[in-house]
């Protein structure tokens, strides 16, 4: 009867043994779900409530840039064009109180990039590699050729329009379909791919 008695206190040991095991097993996979999105999006909070989407939370955007959406390059170059809206074109100027197309790029890219370009729109046609017109992406630079002496160049900010420092009403984007920059348009090059551009966002302070 002891052995007997003996052999069912092993028996609830073990059993019991068991059931912790099962409720450890329980709260990793209540877990889960938090686990699954930090080995997603690496640097995430551990506070992170997975019912906000990634993509809508604009902390976790900001935070974690391993693979971040093109649509960053967008917002971050529509604020480059607030920033520099009605700027008047200057041959040769670099500033506020007037800017060329070049000058233009250059500054964007280096507010925002942190990506340093030569000055020169003839430089910047070197820069990167070439892609057609229907592999535009965000970021993309594209250059034209219009009557004169000098060429153009602007920055395609995505929906088939592109920021640059017209000669005629200084910066601001324009359609790349307008029939003047349809009949001008001369290639595209591609200096980074628009997640490595995103990964470089300057994000202003404030």
């Amino acid at each position: 009867m002891l052995a007997t008695g003996s052999s069912r206190i092993a028996v609830l040991v073990v059993l019991l043994a068991l059931l912790s095991g099962c409720a450890g097993s329980s709260t990793s996979s209540l877990e889960a779900p938090d686990d699954y999105f930090a080995r997603q999006l690496p640097g995430m909070s551990s506070s992170y409530s997975p019912l906000m989407s990634p993509v809508d939370n604009p902390i976790l955007r900001v935070s974690s840039l391993h693979n971040p959406p093109p649509e960053l390059v967008r917002e971050a170059l529509l604020a480059q064009h607030e920033r520099w809206a009605g700027t008047p074109y200057r041959l040769g100027g670099t500033g506020r109180g007037g800017i060329d197309c070049s000058a233009l790029v250059q500054h964007v890219f280096s507010e925002t990039f942190r990506l340093d370009l030569p000055r020169s729109t003839g430089e910047q046609v070197q820069q990167g590699t070439p892609i057609s017109r229907d592999d535009l992406q965000v970021g993309d630079l594209v250059f034209f050729r219009p009557p004169g002496r000098y060429d153009h160049v602007g920055i395609y900010v995505g929906d088939g329009y592109f920021l640059h420092a017209s000669t005629s009403q200084g910066v601001m984007l324009s359609e790349l379909d307008n029939s003047y920059w349809q009949r001008y348009y001369w290639q595209a090059r591609r200096t980074l791919e628009p997640t490595t551009l995103a990964q470089r966002v300057v994000i202003p302070e404030g």
